[in-house]
């Protein structure tokens, strides 16, 4: 019998490939429900951007103006088509022994890095088309930059459009406190569904915020996240 001595590649594949390809099966079935109208494209937004979700996690990673579920979908397609990619190029043809599993941990983080900006592109593209169905451009909008058009009458309510698309109106809702001031930018942070409209704040609050968050994100995570909730 021979024996071939050096290294032989494998041809198991990559666990970040396996966990691609598991979660673009879940995508699939979840826009299988969509189409059959068992879930709606909204799916994972919520009314306020407030609390942690994957809508808000998404926003806060820069997927604004499109439902989660099409960030996501279009997140995981690029992710495995790459991972695919790497797998057929480079990672069958390595023999990596015990370190192919942790290994695998670190290419699942690299494809989705190098697939996050193709994503973000393809969701641009897709704003538009979203914007002309209601049914997709609600709670999705949260996180989008709008204009205000004019003074709010005596209710608190004025129309404002988005910042990247002027066609599309929405209504904001402002409270006495916070009163909008036509042509100021402003962020929408909470959708009213009884009212079809929405709460929104000043476009630098809302950035100081979002950067006092994440400061104060890492601060518990340095601290050992002893903070009482």
């Amino acid at each position: 019998m021979e024996v071939r001595h050096g290294t032989s590649r494998s041809d198991s594949p990559e666990l970040s490939l396996i966990i691609l390809v598991g979660l673009l099966c879940l995508v699939a079935t979840y826009w299988l429900l969509v189409a059959v109208g068992l879930a709606p494209v909204e799916f994972f937004e919520h009314d306020s951007l407030r609390d942690d979700h994957l809508a808000s996690t998404m926003v806060s990673l820069g997927f604004r103006g499109v439902p989660a579920s099409i960030a996501l979908t279009a997140l995981l397609l690029y992710g495995t088509l790459i991972g695919f990619a790497l797998e057929w190029l480079v990672l069958r043809h390595l023999s990596l022994g015990i370190w192919r599993a942790p290994l695998g941990l670190v290419i699942l983080w690299a494809v989705l890095a190098i697939a996050a900006p193709l994503s973000m592109a393809t969701c641009q593209a897709l704003k538009h088309r979203c914007h002309q169905s209601r049914n997709t451009s609600t709670r999705a909008l949260l996180g989008e930059t709008v204009i205000v058009q004019e003074a709010p009458d005596e209710s608190g309510l004025c129309r404002a459009t988005l910042e990247d698309d002027s066609d599309f109106i929405v209504t904001l809702h402002g409270k006495r406190r916070d009163c909008c001031m036509p042509s100021e930018r402003r962020v929408l942070v909470k959708y009213l569904a009884d009212e079809d409209t929405y709460r929104s704040v000043p476009q630098q609050e809302y950035l100081d915020a979002h950067t006092r968050l994440r400061k104060m994100g890492l601060l518990r995570k340095h601290h050992g996240g002893h903070t009482a909730h």
